[in-house]
C-alpha cells in the first residue's frame, strides 16, 4: 500500500471505544514489557497488585493489572509481540483510560560493542531527557541510536543488516516505529526503551540472552528503570 493512501481520520469503521469503556480506577500511566517472565517478576516488585480489566485476541487473554510502585499507582499490561498486535493493545488500553505508556523489551543489536542486556534508548523517543536523568542517577550505562523496526525477523538478511547499520541503526526490534506512529496519531505519550539481546553483528547469529529465562537479574534492572520512569512522569 502506498504511503499516499494514508487517511488521517481518527474515526475508523471499528474504533476502540466501540469495544472498550473507561475503567474508573485505572491508573493513567501504563508499564508494559514483552517477556512474560520479566513481566511477572515486575508485578512482584509492586504492592497491592490486582486485576482491573482484560484484553485479548483470538488465541489468548491478557489481564490488565493495577499496583503501587513507591507510592505511585500504575497500570501493568503484558505487551503483545509484533507491531499490529502491540499497537492494537495500546489503542485498547487508551480506550480504558490510559494516557501514558512506558514500554520496554528485548532487541537485536547491530553493533557487537553493545553488551548483553545493555540499555538502549531510541533517539527519537518521547521522554528521553527524563529517562537519561534516571540512568545517570543510577549509574547505568546506555547507548543511543536509531532503531530498525521490522516484523519480518526471518527476513533480516545480511544485506538489510549492512544497509541499516550504515544508516546509523544500532539495534532491530518489531514494534518501536509503529508505537511512535501511534503516539503521534493519537496524541498520547509513549516511551520505549530496550535491553540488548541477540547479536547480529558477527558471522554467525549469537542469541546471547534472547531467552526469557536468561540474565533475569539484569532484566529486573530494566523493569526497575521502567517503573522509576513511570513514577517520575506520573508525579
Amino acid at each position: 500500500m502506498l504511503l499516499t493512501d494514508f487517511d488521517a481520520s481518527r474515526q475508523a469503521v471499528i474504533n476502540p471505544d466501540m469495544l472498550f469503556s473507561p475503567v474508573p480506577d485505572l491508573p493513567a500511566t501504563v508499564v508494559s514489557c514483552f517477556s512474560h517472565i520479566t513481566f511477572e517478576r515486575m508485578l512482584n516488585m509492586a504492592a497491592d497488585v490486582r486485576v482491573l480489566a482484560e484484553l485479548g485476541d483470538a488465541n489468548a487473554k491478557y489481564p490488565v493489572y493495577c499496583g503501587v510502585w513507591q507510592g505511585t499507582p500504575l497500570t501493568f499490561a503484558l505487551a503483545m509481540v509484533g507491531a499490529p498486535s502491540c499497537v492494537a493493545m495500546l489503542e485498547e488500553l487508551h480506550a480504558l483510560g490510559a494516557k501514558r505508556f512506558v514500554v520496554f523489551g528485548n532487541c537485536g543489536v547491530l553493533n557487537q560493542q553493545i553488551r548483553d542486556c545493555g540499555i538502549i534508548i531510541p533517539t527519537a523517543a518521547v521522554r528521553r531527557g527524563e529517562f537519561e536523568a534516571i540512568l545517570r542517577k543510577t549509574g547505568v550505562d546506555f547507548t543511543e541510536g536509531k532503531v530498525w523496526t521490522t516484523d519480518a525477523f526471518y527476513r533480516e538478511t545480511r544485506g538489510k543488516f549492512e544497509k541499516r547499520k550504515a544508516q546509523g541503526c544500532v539495534c532491530v526490534d518489531m514494534e518501536c516505529s509503529a508505537l511512535m506512529a501511534l503516539a503521534q496519531f493519537r496524541g498520547i505519550d509513549v516511551f520505549e526503551f530496550f535491553y540488548a539481546g541477540d547479536n547480529l553483528d558477527r558471522e554467525q547469529w549469537d542469541p546471547r540472552s534472547l531467552s526469557t529465562h536468561a540474565k533475569l537479574d539484569e532484566k529486573d534492572r530494566a523493569a526497575y528503570l521502567a517503573l522509576e520512569l513511570a513514577r517520575k512522569i506520573t508525579l
